[in-house]
């Protein structure tokens, strides 16, 4: 039997703030919200038994923004007639024993005209709309437009203020997985030409006046012991991207900005720097041995099995370690974790026993079509 105990022992954070337990579960859009990111009875049938023994639960991803939706069904923090909504999700996830994480974010290049009625805004239209293009994707839906700088200035100060009302213990600021913060910092996607692009300061710019709008809003509301977090992407696959190097440049920036925890975003928990500072160590070991324990580190990445937990655990390179996929497939996970019963994490999705796992219409159809970060259909090869 694993031992997987240090799971479940608390941790404390700055402004003694006190999590129960290590584990939580990572943001995923579970499409259980209408169209107009309002609150539905499968999203509550859902939320209601996700988060039984875990310690975090971020629920991603809400935006910020309009025309930053990256889905139909999609959460919305945008103005005060958001709370009602948004300020239900977080008192279920509550109400089972875990925090509730807000995770703010706007999809950039990879927002959709049809989703939000709006033209998708990015920082540099030309190398966007080609980026699109040689994938495949481009179309009248997803064809960019560049921010301008009062689009930016906006973006900022909408940041965190309806989050903080409606309830949610901390906010996590989405800086990962190509989407808008992430585009800003990388030298492919960033073209601008003006302050906002050239150097490296430049290029962190927007995160970090992200960061800084969240903190006003945090001290606006004489909030202390409301955490602040950042998730990255810790490198990218073109040339002349992101890097390690890079990487290792934000998280310090962010550590002088007191931000409360780290979120490496990537698909497997071991996975090795290709580039830069930091090539050839797994990346999460790298970060680690840099914070030196000034922030909290949050590791992800293709955790399925007790032994995958345990080995992760083992590691000693995060302070709080993830379920992604693996949480959709069992509501229960975090007593089999404790209880080590491995052989009860059934690593597939059972089609003819969908009351298993209660996933919003929307989600189980996503499911039959397949995807990296959802479940495997049982018997079923992609």
């Amino acid at each position: 039997m694993m031992d997987n105990s240090r799971l479940f022992e608390n941790y404390k954070l700055k402004y003694k703030v006190e999590v129960s337990r290590r584990l939580f579960v990572s943001p995923m859009v579970i499409l259980g919200v209408d169209n107009s990111g309002n609150i539905t009875d499968e999203d509550r049938s859902y939320l209601a038994h996700c988060a039984k023994g875990i310690g975090l639960y971020i629920l991603g991803a809400e935006g910020i923004s309009p025309e930053g939706k990256s889905t139909k069904n999609q959460a919305l923090a945008l103005s005060e007639k958001d709370i009602p909504s948004l300020e239900e999700r977080p008192k279920i996830i509550k109400d089972q024993g875990a925090l509730a994480i807000s995770q703010i974010m706007h999809a950039g290049l990879l927002g959709t005209k049809k989703y939000s009625g709006k033209t998708p805004l990015c920082p540099s239209k030309d190398v966007s709309n080609k980026h699109l293009e040689k994938s495949g994707k481009l179309n009248d839906d997803n064809r960019n437009d560049e921010m301008i700088n009062d689009d930016i200035l906006r973006i900022i100060v909408n940041s965190t203020e309806w989050c903080l009302k409606a309830g949610y213990d901390w906010i996590e600021i989405h800086g990962a997985n190509n989407y808008l913060m992430q585009q800003f910092y990388s030298v492919y996607y960033n073209k601008r030409n003006d302050e906002w692009d050239g150097s490296l300061e430049k290029w962190m710019r927007f995160p970090l006046e992200i960061v800084d709008a969240c903190y006003k809003i945090r001290d606006k509301y004489n909030k202390p012991e409301y955490i602040i977090g950042y998730r990255l992407s810790p490198e990218e696959k073109f040339e002349n991207s992101i890097t390690m190097t890079n990487t290792i440049s934000l998280i310090k920036a962010l550590i002088q900005r007191t931000i409360q925890y780290i979120h490496i975003s990537q698909g497997n928990y071991f996975q090795e720097g290709r580039k830069g500072e930091g090539a050839g160590i797994p990346r999460l070991k790298f970060v680690h041995e840099l914070i030196k324990g000034k922030v909290a580190l949050i590791g992800i990445g293709g955790l399925i099995s007790d032994k995958d937990f345990n080995k992760a655990l083992n590691s000693g390179n995060t302070n709080f370690i993830a379920a992604g996929r693996v949480s959709l497939l069992k509501k229960d996970l975090a007593i089999l974790l404790k209880e080590g019963k491995d052989d009860k994490i059934n690593l597939e999705l059972e089609l003819e026993h969908p009351e298993k796992y209660s996933f919003p219409i929307k989600l189980w159809d996503l499911c039959l079509i397949g995807g990296n970060w959802l479940p495997p259909i049982k018997g079923k090869f992609y």
